[in-house]
C-alpha cells in the first residue's frame, strides 16, 4: 500500500492503487481519506485568473445546483474540489458533475471511497497557454474514462466538447454542435455561448443564474413601482376631477340657496305690503 504523503514534500499526496485500496479494513480507508488534504497549494494549480475566470465557473456551478435542486435528476455538482483517482495525482477541475451522487458538503472526492469517479470536467481558460486544457487534459481525462469534458475559452470566447464513444474507449471524440449548441448526454443539457457567457439550455429553456434571476427580479419591481406610480397618478387625478367637481356642485348649490334665500325676502316683502295670499 502507499502511504498518503505527509508533511511538505515535492511529490503531492495521492491514493492509493485501487488493489491497496482493496486490500485495506474499514478503519484503514477511513484512516487513507482523511489523510488525503483537501487544500491544493497554488503551485500544483494555475495562478488566480480574476473575477472573469471565477465568476464564469461560480455562475456555472451555482446555475447547475439550481436547477437540479428543482428536479428529480440527483447529480453532484462542485468546483475546484481536489479529486483522487487510484495511484494518480491529484487534480481540481473548475468544475465536476457526477451522476447519482448527493449534492452534500465534501471537501474532496476520493473515487475509491465513493466508488465511482467523475462523469464530467469542465475547465475555464483564459489566460496563458491552452496546452493544460485542450491537450493534457483531453489524453488525462479520457484515460481516467470521464466521459464528459468540455473547455470554456472565455478570452476567444470558444466553447469545446469531449466525449467517449463508450464506457470502455479511452480517447475522446468532439462533441459536434447542434443548431450551435454542445449537447452534454451527462447533464441532459445543452451548453452554448450566448452574450459572452456560458449558458445552459434544457430544451429551448435558457437556465438563469442567480444574477439572471435578481435582473429579472429587479425589472419585475421596476414595473411594479412604475404601474403604481401611473395608478397612484391616475386616483390623484381622480381625486382631484372628483373635488373640482363637489366644489363645482357646492358652488352650485350655495348660488341656488342665496337664489332661494332672495325669493323667499322678496316674497316676504310682497305678503308685508298686500297681506298674505290666500
Amino acid at each position: 500500500m502507499r502511504k498518503v504523503s505527509s508533511g511538505k514534500r515535492r511529490e503531492p499526496p495521492r491514493a492509493p492503487s485501487q488493489a491497496a485500496w482493496d486490500a485495506m479494513t474499514d478503519s484503514e480507508r477511513a484512516a487513507v481519506v482523511e489523510a488525503l488534504p483537501s487544500h491544493i497549494p497554488w503551485e500544483e494549480l494555475r495562478p488566480p485568473e480574476g473575477d472573469a475566470h471565477m465568476d464564469a465557473k461560480i455562475d456555472a456551478m451555482r446555475t447547475l445546483r439550481d436547477f437540479y435542486r428543482s428536479t428529480a435528476r440527483k447529480i453532484y455538482i462542485s468546483s475546484e474540489l481536489a479529486i483522487y483517482y487510484p495511484d494518480e495525482r491529484r487534480f481540481a477541475p473548475d468544475l465536476i458533475a457526477v451522476r447519482d451522487a448527493e449534492q452534500i458538503q465534501r471537501e474532496k472526492w476520493v473515487v475509491s471511497a465513493e466508488g465511482k469517479g467523475l462523469d464530467l470536467a469542465l475547465e475555464v481558460h483564459l489566460k496563458g497557454s491552452t496546452k493544460k486544457d485542450l491537450e493534457l487534459n483531453v489524453e488525462r481525462f479520457a484515460r481516467l474514462g470521464i466521459p464528459e469534458y468540455f473547455i470554456y475559452d472565455r478570452r476567444r470566447q470558444k466553447l469545446r466538447g469531449f466525449r467517449l464513444p463508450t464506457t470502455s474507449d479511452r480517447v475522446y471524440v468532439p462533441i459536434e454542435p447542434i443548431a450551435g449548441r454542445l449537447p452534454s448526454e451527462i447533464l441532459g443539457l445543452d451548453l452554448v455561448l450566448e452574450d459572452d457567457r456560458l449558458r445552459f439550455y434544457a430544451g429551448t429553456a435558457c437556465l438563469l443564474d442567480s444574477g439572471d434571476l435578481v435582473g429579472r427580479l429587479g425589472k419585475l419591481v421596476a414595473q411594479v413601482e412604475a404601474n403604481a406610480d401611473i395608478r397612484i397618478r391616475e386616483l390623484e387625478e381622480r381625486a382631484a376631477a372628483e373635488a373640482e367637481r363637489a366644489a363645482a356642485q357646492a358652488a352650485k348649490a350655495d348660488e341656488e340657496r342665496k337664489r332661494v334665500a332672495e325669493l323667499q325676502a322678496r316674497l316676504a316683502e310682497y305678503e308685508q305690503r298686500f297681506g298674505k295670499l290666500g
